[in-house]
């Protein structure tokens, strides 16, 4: 982790860094303490975005209109926070209010994306970034500039950042746009060994009860790395690779089957600056294991399960076939169809599980619709655009009560035909009917509630089947559309939530590798989980479209009380879940020629969907989730 946040303050070039990894292990701590090791870079003096003054072409419109050379002074690199919670307005800038009722004039507001020109852009929690700022970043990280045109400003301005992420995977995935955009990625997991767990106890004390000596005791050695950094950053101009680090390079890339050439151009630009940070003025193949080590694995996955994960002995078979092929040219095999067969990373035994393989969801039954508040509570599970308070602005109205969120061009457009009948000291007078307030709206999820019968009853082997690869299936889908997916399991005397809700598509397949089954069938416990869960989860997230998915045979034989059937008891918390409002599909999994025909009877006091399947195929449950309410 501390190599990959080295490597770009030495070469900013790289594309920044992802860092995975679990709750407590120091990400953000590093992350922010980077900003003490970065030396400092020249600047226009008095320029608000920090212009370069060696780069005229990059220039803001202020540096531009200079007729003489800037004036340039020095400055610290610093370390630009996104919270997870800022919206679009923060980002990407907006109109100077102040300075349009005092003079008239439109003016422009930098946001975070001009203080992160020439910086490092840090954004905790990245994979939880609403899905509209992700795409300002990703067009903010690909040209370069920051391009505002909204409440009447057009305006243009360099944001050229390193992008540093931090995430725990357990939260979720991150888009594989954005993934991609990061130049190194590198995975972190608590320390084991009990003795540097003491002494990182003890540095942690140390460190609270006096913050400015135990800072002072470690001045040198930050000074050294400096120093490091300083002498690596002057020396990377003269670093040089030879024709055959460049094949080697290719080779590699060509043989991990990686989308695209932008981790061959990282793959080099790392390898020159580990040979930088070395000393050397010349990139070896050492550099380039170190650089693959960092910038294939989170390139390597082609699907969403399979793993992130670099073979060392695959890495040096490409190494010595890429020094081959530099040496003879007419030797070269066909790297593409090697890829394909021995080489390809993702291919069956890494991507197999004791289910069918994982399938397309059809894409035609999801259909994006916008609902209110109200629609929305009543919602049958499919994708919408929901009214948010931190989503994009998209329109206007005038306020139903006091609102703090204020549409100021719509504002200032109402107030414009009365300015001539109004008197004050103000360039524009603006009165309360007036005043408009934003209409933002966001993209909102799924969540899939799939609730299980694990009971020893009849077929149970064939039922876990289809039904993992339908969940698996579903969280392929969700990977990209930010759906979200849960388990619950009920058999013996209770029910268990095996996966919680959740996008992560490699803490679903961890969870659903086996599904324990056998024993009696407490239904009523199962649908009491199920409720309890979705309660949770409207309290977390008041946006939440739940949809509860249960596939059983209805035949349950545990009660939650010793004083009802487990019969009444399970139809008694169905009747909660209508109450609830909470939209439903019930598959019936009963066989034989004697139908008790208990689960229609759950679903009717639901008011749910019913489903018979003969023969439950996980294609068919995936299509009915997605066509529920159609």
């Amino acid at each position: 982790m501390k190599k990959a946040l080295l490597l770009n303050a030495i070469n900013p070039r790289i594309g920044g860094v992802l860092i995975k990894g679990e709750r407590g292990t120091a990400k953000s701590t590093a992350v922010r303490a980077l900003a003490n090791l970065l030396p400092e870079k020249e600047v226009v003096k008095g320029c608000r975005f920090g212009c370069d003054p060696a780069t005229p072409l990059d220039f803001c419109r202020d540096c531009a209109s200079q007729k003489e050379r800037p004036e340039s002074t020095h400055a610290r690199m610093m370390v630009i926070e996104l919270p997870v919670s800022a919206t679009e307005d923060k980002v990407v800038g907006s109109l100077d209010i102040e300075h349009a009722l005092k003079k008239g004039e439109k003016k422009f507001e930098p946001g975070i994306l001009a203080s992160a020109h020439r910086n490092i852009l840090y954004v905790d929690e990245v994979n939880l970034l609403n899905d509209h700022i992700v795409d300002v970043l990703l067009d903010a990280a690909a040209m370069g500039i920051n391009i505002i045109e909204r409440e009447g400003v057009s305006y243009t301005h360099p944001s050229s950042f390193i992008l540093v992420g931090t995430m725990n995977p357990e939260e979720g995935e991150l888009r594989p746009q954005l993934l991609d955009r990061f130049g190194l990625c590198v995975q972190v997991e608590g320390i084991r060994d009990v003795e540097t767990r003491v002494e990182l106890i003890r540095r942690r004390v140390e460190f609270e009860s006096d913050p400015v000596g135990f800072s002072a005791q470690w001045a040198d050695q930050e000074s050294m790395i400096r120093e490091n950094v300083t002498r690596a950053r002057s020396l990377l101009p003269g670093v040089s690779a030879g024709d055959e680090i460049l094949t080697i390079i290719a080779q590699i890339c060509a043989d991990m089957n990686v989308d695209g050439h932008r981790a061959d151009i990282t793959m080099l630009k790392t390898a020159l600056t580990i040979a930088a940070w070395h000393g050397r003025r010349t990139v070896n193949e050492d550099d380039v294991r170190e650089a693959a080590e960092l910038v294939l694995p989170h390139r390597m996955r082609r699907t969403p399960f399979s793993e992130e994960r670099m073979e060392k002995d695959r890495i040096n078979q490409s190494i010595e076939e890429g020094r081959r092929h530099s040496q003879d040219p007419e030797q070269r095999t066909d790297s593409k169809d090697q890829g394909k067969s021995e080489q390809k990373p993702d291919n069956a035994e890494e991507t197999l599980f004791p289910t069918r393989d994982p399938f397309q969801v059809k894409q035609s039954s999801l259909q994006v619709q916008t609902r209110t508040d109200e629609q929305m509570r009543k919602g049958q599970g499919k994708r919408t655009l929901s009214e948010s308070r931190d989503g994009r602005y998209t329109g206007s109205r005038i306020p139903r009560q006091i609102s703090s969120d204020i549409a100021f061009d719509a504002t200032f457009r109402a107030a414009a035909p009365h300015q001539q009948k109004r008197q004050g000291e103000l360039a524009i007078q603006i009165e309360s009917g007036d005043i408009r307030e934003k209409v933002r709206t966001r993209k909102i999820g799924s969540t899939l509630i799939f609730l299980v019968d694990a009971s020893g009853s009849m077929g149970v082997q064939q039922r876990m089947t289809e039904v993992k690869t339908a969940v698996l299936s579903l969280l392929v889908d969700a990977y990209q559309k930010r759906d979200r997916v849960s388990l619950v399991a009920f058999h013996g005397n209770n029910a268990e939530v095996l996966l919680p809700p959740t996008s992560s598509v490699d803490l679903a397949k961890n969870s659903l590798v086996s599904l324990p089954t056998g024993g009696k069938t407490p239904l009523a416990g199962g649908l009491c989980t199920a409720l309890r869960l979705i309660e949770q989860e409207r309290t977390r997230r008041r946006d939440i479209l739940p949809l509860l998915v249960l596939i059983s045979d209805g035949k349950a034989n545990v009660t939650l009380s010793p004083y009802d059937s487990p019969v009444e008891a399970a139809k008694a918390v169905a009747q909660e879940i209508c109450e609830a409002k909470i939209p439903s599909l019930v598959i019936d999994s009963e066989r034989g020629f004697l139908s008790f025909g208990l689960a229609r009877q759950i679903s009717e006091i639901m008011g749910g969907r019913y489903l018979r399947l003969e023969n439950i195929r996980a294609e068919a449950i995936v299509d009915a989730v997605r066509n529920i309410g159609m």
